[in-house]
């Protein structure tokens, strides 16, 4: 694909070695292969989700205890479907079911913040030992803050019409499946995750084109380098009001680290970005009070803190 992008930058009236030559040239080379490994990737995992239905999930979780029930919840996350829209439908069916609040907490980080796509993505674009470190370290804030919010025993702070939901009695069956349904659902799956955020991927490229072709290598390594302190709460901070998913935040860590970035603080940038966004904080109000929002955001926070700077003394 690279000499491809080459040779499409060559055809047009740009000035061979500018800004703009290198920004339209990466923009031509990560266009399709991040597209091309986004719909391999849903595929799969499409596939893999036909065997945890929300309701399926919601009762393999209901009656766990906290601390198994934090780590079944948070490896769950991973493989079952969630987005900001089913946060509140998701949270409510949790908690009617008897799932603890801390083992809930521990699902609703893991499911943005380890989600399927952004671990494949990074496995192809960065290697498995930057995936592999993601996803044990996005586990343990997910485990450890589902931990800690459970411990401090806060189901009085849930909005009252949570509280009083009752359980459901009875929980539909799965819908038996062979391997053609199953394929058909790694398919749907493609229209409806690929269909949906599409133009936050070519957004995301975008940006990272432009970071690539204008944006200073030395600047970036100034601001964003593992020898400035303030970078990663910084980075945190800059992330949290923006709206992406994972697979839209990628080709954007991926030109930030072209630039001399370091590692620790692009992850926490994204980790910001995918588990503390202020659209979701909005969504969840409506099921918890604002006291638990900000106990909630404040644990996830302390964790990608905790992660960024680790990230950027393993991988100096």
């Amino acid at each position: 694909m690279q000499p491809v992008s080459r040779w499409l930058v060559a055809q047009l009236p740009i000035p061979a070695g500018s800004h703009l030559a290198a920004s339209v040239e990466f923009f031509f080379y990560d266009t399709p292969k991040v597209l091309m490994l986004l719909t391999l990737v849903v595929f799969a995992m499409g596939v893999v989700r036909s065997f945890f239905s929300p309701e399926r999930t919601r009762a393999l979780l209901a009656g766990k205890r906290e601390g198994v029930g934090n780590i079944a919840a948070a490896m769950l996350g991973i493989v079952t479907p969630f987005c900001s829209c089913s946060a509140v439908p998701l949270f409510v069916g949790f908690v009617s079911a008897g799932v603890p609040l801390g083992v809930t907490f521990s699902f609703l980080i893991s499911a943005p913040m380890v989600n399927e796509v952004a671990l494949g993505l990074l496995f192809a674009l960065l290697g498995w030992k930057v995936a592999l470190t993601y996803l044990a370290f996005g586990l343990s804030i997910a485990i450890l803050s589902g931990w800690i919010i459970g411990r401090l025993h806060l189901e009085d702070w849930l909005e009252t019409w949570v509280r009083e939901v009752r359980a459901e009695q009875d929980l539909p069956d799965e819908e038996h499946r062979d391997w053609v349904n199953r394929f058909e659902a790694g398919w749907d799956a493609v229209k409806e995750i690929v269909g949906k955020v599409w133009y936050w991927i070519i957004a995301g490229i975008a940006a990272g084109a432009f970071i690539h072709g204008y944006v200073p290598a030395g600047l970036l390594a100034r601001i964003m380098g593992a020898g400035a302190w303030w970078s990663v709460p910084a980075a945190v901070l800059v992330g949290v009001p923006m709206y992406s998913n994972a697979a839209g935040i990628i080709p954007v860590v991926d030109a930030l680290l072209g630039k001399g970035a370091a590692l620790g603080t692009v992850l926490a940038f994204m980790m910001s970005v995918t588990a503390l966004s202020l659209p979701e904080m909005i969504i969840l109000r409506k099921v918890l009070s604002l006291k638990l929002i900000v106990v909630f955001a404040g644990v996830v926070a302390l964790g990608i803190l905790a992660v960024g700077y680790l990230f950027n003394v393993l991988f100096v």
